[in-house]
């Protein structure tokens, strides 16, 4: 098992918003957790990503106790983060960017050959590589976010909301990249509201309502789960 969590919950000031999820990640998997908004999906990963502090429970990855950690160790463990929004600094060039993802690296050739496998996974990235990141288009600056995340070689990759704001053609081409990603080996944990898009990736979903997990499955099975078609999928698939 690569990543374990054990009856986790997390609270933003008295208001509990987890409520003791379990659920479990081996590697070279992509598992996608579906759920309206305000069920708790981003704040599952910025637990994973040591954001916010579990008020109980335990996060094992390769069955060490990250929930103990700073965020930045969770990064040098192995877990990188594109989060919901994309984030990217606005003000810095698209290569300052990515650069920023490979503070953990203190191996300048391996952060040399990253760079060229982002660039090779998002040829637009290279040609706008001198570019300010807020002059980038919304599909640009996601993948933008996604190369940054990338940047830290992680072992989990965590995407949150990657199609969000996304013309349909572009939401195609990120979706194919987070396939050739995890292709090569890196596990992908993925939040996404365009829960037909997910499912067809993953190989396995989790389908979480108000901090509690209600559902888990083959993604292909919860894709043809009348329960999921009905609250997700907008009817019949």
């Amino acid at each position: 098992m690569l990543l374990e969590i054990k009856n986790l919950h997390v609270k933003y000031g008295n208001v509990e918003v987890i409520h003791g999820t379990n659920f479990c990640v081996d590697e070279g998997e992509i598992v996608t957790i579906l759920g309206a908004n305000g069920a708790g999906k981003s704040t599952t990963l910025l637990a994973l990503s040591g954001l916010v502090k579990p008020s109980m429970g335990e996060i094992l990855f390769k069955g060490k106790a990250l929930h103990k950690l700073p965020a930045n160790k969770i990064v040098r463990e192995g877990i990188s983060q594109s989060p919901e929004g994309r984030r990217v600094f606005g003000t810095l060039t698209v290569r300052e960017n990515l650069n920023l993802g490979a503070f953990t690296s203190k191996d300048p050739e391996r952060v040399q050959k990253t760079l060229e496998w982002i660039y090779a996974l998002f040829p637009r990235l290279e040609e706008r590589s001198g570019q300010l990141a807020g002059t980038l288009s919304g599909g640009e600056q996601q993948m933008l976010a996604i190369g940054r995340a990338l940047m830290a070689n992680p072992k989990i990759l965590l995407l949150d909301e990657p199609s969000l704001g996304l013309a349909p053609i572009l939401v195609k081409t990120i979706f194919d990249t987070v396939r050739a990603i995890n292709e090569s080996g890196v596990t992908v944990v993925l939040v996404e509201q365009n829960a037909r898009a997910a499912l067809k990736l993953a190989h396995r979903g989790y389908v979480m309502e108000v901090g509690n997990i209600v559902m888990q499955d083959a993604a292909s099975a919860l894709l043809a789960n009348p329960d999921v078609q009905h609250a997700y999928l907008g009817g019949k698939s």
